[in-house]
């Protein structure tokens, strides 16, 4: 079995990345490597870096959140520089606490998950490997070692900056086993883990009455209290709470608004000075991320109260607001669903459709004129709407405050598309299935107002409007690749016309011979079917010319395809022409064998160039043949 291999392999890894040293040696290799004396969010920051940053429309797009996070670019581009770009130069900016606040289902929790997992991964590779002290219950940094008399001196020579002090476990350790002979002291490599719990903490409110303080900073040792004699002692206290162990790399606090305040007062000294309070001992340093999560409502109840004023000057509010942009939440639906067994075929738009329902939700109305929400939608997702350029989105966005912080989350839709999912004897759903699942959920939805739902099922009629576009533009296409021969003729008469009308010649008649003026209303009829207008038509016209051109120069056949708008414009004005004969073809109910011919090919062609499966392609023939005979 090649299973057994691969746990030998991991096995034989796992031990090469294990290093052991005494303190000297490990001098040695971060005077060589002084990355290896990083902080902790120096060290995230760096981990995000080396998966790659690409900008895309000026906004910087991280590919270590490409796989999970979908259409919160900006928002991620202010977390990373904002926060942990900043906190790596060792700006003010890392003693603060992180927040992601936003509304549930929006990916607060997922981010956190993924700097944890990544971090863990990122600790196993060269570039992100770190050290500490063998047997302390911190893992802390080795340099704390060197005392604080001659740090100014290490890094004016170095040039390494050194921050923090020992943990009381290996204060005691270096004065009773070394005898202060620091460099002797030992020090091995460490990879961190949230299972193993190192250097990854994780805290979870609970029951304020049962909750204990310990849980954050370690507890008394009991059984060894006769031994040592003092709840001072080190050797008598467990260094063992979330702090602790989170030292070097991320402290998670889940729902960190829900906690009793108690919990929250040892985050005070812990993000302004780097340590904390436990136990009878002297302050702790710490150096680890916090990063913590909240819904926008617990977090305007909390900076309401005044009591809480001292710890919202120490956090830094990262807003986390849903995608608005459709083809990004049908990422989202597509993620969540391979994660499944379910298999079901799930036909071309489909996704989509429930995307337009939920995108819309969020979307709050423009002032400016002419812009509604379906058009809002269009432009957010990277098409040109009619009066408004994709450099107008900007100024939309910063329009009104909080879009994207309220409507559908995710959750809900998915919910609702896992019960068409799974409805007996179902092997494929279409946009239909979908926006049906989504409107019966509205009734069993008890926070939903009679106001709030009637607006839903509005954005669920604007959904299958959408939809009814799309099939037919589908079919369209469909059909005219079964007239190819036509597409083709009309496509090379076009141009015909065209390239007489640019350069002021006549038009030959490949029938009389005779020569002609070019053909006007044709060329006007298949340039009216992409909003061509009567002033722009002599620039589309020189555009295509230019193009044919171009590509003449180069040797290569200006076909059909060469150029999308105009290959659009052929599809839909052969697709007006055949409007009667697809429509008898597509709603007949006993075609002829001619009009079988027909059907066959373009559910061929939807089969093998479109996604659909039988069931799906059938049923959209059906459909748009209702569509075309209301």
């Amino acid at each position: 079995m090649k299973i057994l291999e691969r746990l030998e392999e991991y096995r034989q890894e796992t031990k090469r990345l294990y290093w052991e040293g005494t303190f000297a040696d490990y001098l040695a290799m971060v005077v060589k490597n002084p990355r290896l004396a990083r902080l902790a969010h120096a060290r995230i920051y760096d981990m995000i870096a080396a998966a790659g940053v690409e900008e895309v429309d000026g906004v910087k797009r991280y590919r270590f959140f490409s796989d999970e996070i979908f259409g919160l670019d900006r928002t991620l581009e202010k977390l990373v520089e904002e926060y942990f770009h900043s906190a790596a130069c060792r700006l003010d900016v890392r003693k603060r606490i992180l927040l992601l606040m936003g509304p549930v289902s929006g990916g607060k929790s997922t981010i956190v998950t993924m700097l944890k997992r990544g971090l863990e991964k990122y600790s196993q590779t060269e570039d992100g490997a770190l050290y500490a002290i063998k047997g302390c219950p911190m893992h802390e940094e080795p340099l704390h070692l060197i005392p604080r008399e001659l740090r100014p001196e290490f890094q004016k020579e170095y040039g390494i900056y050194v921050e923090g002090s020992l943990c009381p476990v290996c204060q005691l350790m270096v004065e009773e086993k070394y005898d202060g002979r620091v460099e002797e002291v030992p020090v091995e490599r460490i990879i961190l883990s949230e299972e193993k719990r190192v250097g990854i903490g994780t805290f979870s409110p609970s029951d304020p009455k049962s909750q204990d303080i310990a849980e954050l900073t370690g507890s008394i040792d009991f059984s060894t209290i006769a031994e040592y004699g003092s709840e001072s002692d080190p050797r008598a206290y467990r260094f063992d709470g979330e702090l602790n162990i989170a030292n070097r790399g991320i402290m998670e606090f889940q729902e960190m608004l829900k906690c009793d305040e108690k919990f929250l007062y040892n985050l005070l000294s812990l993000s302004q000075e780097g340590n904390f309070k436990a136990g009878r001992f002297a302050l702790i340093s710490a150096d680890e991320v916090i990063i913590a999560h909240t819904n926008e409502a617990e977090y305007r109840a909390f900076i309401s109260n005044p009591k809480n004023e001292a710890l919202q000057s120490r956090i830094m509010v990262i807003t986390i607001p849903y995608n608005l942009r459709v083809r990004d939440e049908v990422k989202i639906y597509q993620k969540l669903i391979r994660q499944s067994d379910i298999n079901v075929h799930i036909a071309p738009f489909a996704l989509q459709a429930a995307a337009i329902f939920s995108i819309l939700s969020r979307l709050k109305e423009s002032k400016k004129q002419g812009m509604d929400l379906l058009k809002k939608m269009k432009l957010y997702d990277g098409e040109d709407v009619e009066g408004f350029k994709q450099k107008d989105v900007v100024e939309l966005m910063n329009e009104v405050e909080g879009e994207g912080m309220s409507g559908v989350d995710p959750r809900y839709v998915i919910n609702r598309i896992s019960s068409a999912l799974i409805t007996s004897d179902t092997r494929c759903i279409n946009a239909l299935d979908i926006l049906r699942a989504l409107k019966e959920g509205l009734d069993q939805h008890p926070s939903i107002t009679k106001e709030e739902k009637e607006r839903l099922i509005n954005f669920i009629a604007l959904a299958r409007q959408e939809y009814d576009e799309y099939a037919k533009k589908e079919v369209q296409r469909a059909f005219v690749y079964s007239y190819e021969e036509s597409a083709r003729a009309l496509f090379n008469n076009y141009l015909d016309n065209v390239e007489a009308y640019v350069n002021k010649t006549k038009v030959r008649d490949p029938i009389t011979d005779e020569e002609l003026d070019p053909d006007e209303k044709l060329m006007r009829s298949i340039e009216e079917q992409i909003g061509v207008t009567e002033n722009a038509k002599k620039a589309f016209r020189e555009e295509i010319l230019i193009r044919l051109s171009s590509y003449a120069r180069k040797g290569k056949t200006f076909d059909y395809n060469s150029h999308e708008r105009l290959r659009e414009a052929i599809e839909k004005k052969l697709f007006a022409d055949m409007k009667d004969i697809i429509k008898i073809t597509t709603s007949t109910r006993t075609p002829d064998p001619e009009q079988l011919k027909r059907i066959n090919a373009v559910i061929d062609r939807l089969i093998s160039q479109h996604g659909y499966c039988p069931i799906c392609a059938n049923e959209l023939l059906k459909y748009t043949g209702s569509l075309l005979n209301r």
